[in-house]
This record gives structure tokens, C-alpha cells and sequence, in this order.
């Protein structure tokens, strides 16, 4: 017989070897959200609300009286709302504001810490929770308590008297309707079985019968302007 002949000599180098473990590395990508600055000249929807081209903006942590709402001072009442909406106006001026964006609520509008642009020491949101126009939103950053506690100290803003936080304001509370020191806010918003809302005059035929809980969203109200402007519908009867 011929010599024997090592047929695995002839095979290529890579199929005699051992078998061998082959890793692939395969990369991980993990999504990174990009926060947007935004920069302009705001417009100012109410204390704690501004526009920046067509961008509504929210500012972060704090919680200011709503547009309508109103506060008490030696026991009158006086547009706390309205006046917190231009102390923003005023803390703003005529600058330019940027504005960290943070989150976004459920109404899509931009959560966001915003200050006087060029000047990141000058946060408009502390600013308005230490002169004592909006509250700290403790259900949501407590970054601003300390500035609350020194206005509420000091008695700025809302703490020179009594008012509802903007908070429980939004779900129909309201300060002593029936105290005739505070004026006489007598009209009854009533929230019907099928969720229509309709106000009734001391003078109507159901005011008697008609029982306010705030619990559900129902509420007082001082004129029949406010109560139309909240979007509700007067009776018929």
C-alpha cells in the first residue's frame, strides 16, 4: 500500500482548528430626551402661564391664582389673580426670556424653569413665588418652598390676607360665599345628572332646592358675568 496520506493537512487552517466562541458585539442604544430651550418675548397668559411664538409654557413648580380668581384683604375682596398675572408682566418687563424645558402636561403645554435671557441668575419662577404672587407646587417640585416661606413671612402678594390655593380654587372651593363682609357671591353653579353646567339667581325657581358641593366641581359665584365667562348656562327657569 501507498504511504497513508494526512488528509487533514490539505484541509484550509480554519477547519482543523477547534472549534471557536465568535462574540458579536451588538451596541445598545438607550433614546436620550433632548430638552429644548426656548427663547423670546412672552406673551402673558395669566401668573404662572406665558406664550413664546405660539408655544404655551408653563412655569415649573410653582402655582399662581388663576386669571378669575379672587383674594380677600380686610375683608374685602380684590382681583389676586389678575394682579399676579401682571406682577409677571412686570418681573418679565420688556426682556427676553429662556426657558428650560422640563416635561409636558396633559394639555401639552411646555413644564419649564424660565429666566431673564443673559441672565441665568434671575429665575422669573422664584421670583414670583418670593414676592408672594404664586405658591410653591409641592405636589410637583419643592424647589421653591423656601422662597414661599419667606414671602408668607414677609406677608407679599396673597399673604397679606386670605385666599384659596390655586389648586383647590380649580376644584370650586371658595372663600365664605355667604359673609356679608366679602360681598354677596349668591349665584349657584350646579352641575346637572348628564354634566350640563347652569347657574341659578337667588330670584329662580330651582335656587332653593338647588345644594352646592365642591366636591363634584360645583361652585359660587359673585356675578352672572363670571359665572357665563366660566362657561356656564343660566336657567330657564
Amino acid at each position: 500500500m501507498g504511504a497513508h496520506t494526512n488528509w487533514t493537512n490539505l484541509l484550509p487552517k480554519w477547519q482543523s482548528c477547534p472549534l471557536r466562541l465568535i462574540i458579536f458585539v451588538i451596541p445598545i442604544v438607550i433614546p436620550v430626551t433632548v430638552f429644548a430651550e426656548i427663547v423670546g418675548n412672552p406673551r402673558i397668559i395669566d401668573g404662572d402661564s406665558i406664550e413664546i411664538s405660539g408655544q404655551r409654557i408653563r412655569l415649573y413648580g410653582i402655582d399662581a391664582p388663576e386669571a378669575a380668581q379672587e383674594c380677600v384683604v380686610a375683608n374685602k375682596r380684590w382681583p389676586c389673580g389678575r394682579n399676579a398675572s401682571l406682577a409677571l408682566s412686570s418681573v418679565i418687563g420688556n426682556n427676553l426670556v429662556a426657558c428650560q424645558e422640563r416635561d409636558k402636561d396633559r394639555y401639552g403645554r411646555i413644564i419649564a424653569v424660565c429666566n431673564i435671557a443673559g441672565s441665568p441668575g434671575f429665575n422669573v419662577n422664584a421670583i414670583m413665588v418670593s414676592q408672594g404672587w404664586a405658591l410653591a407646587y409641592r405636589r410637583f417640585s419643592t424647589d421653591y418652598v423656601k422662597d414661599e416661606m419667606e414671602a408668607q413671612r414677609a406677608r407679599k402678594g396673597i399673604w397679606k390676607g386670605e385666599f384659596i390655593h390655586p389648586w383647590m380654587w380649580r376644584k370650586g372651593k371658595r372663600l365664605l360665599p355667604h359673609d356679608k363682609k366679602l360681598g354677596a357671591c349668591l349665584i349657584k353653579g350646579n352641575i346637572g345628572r348628564h354634566g350640563v353646567r347652569i347657574y341659578h339667581l337667588p330670584r329662580g325657581h330651582y335656587y332653593a332646592r338647588t345644594k352646592i358641593d365642591p366636591g363634584k366641581g360645583e361652585r359660587w359665584f359673585c356675578t352672572e358675568a363670571e359665572a357665563q365667562t366660566s362657561g356656564w348656562l343660566k336657567s330657564r327657569r
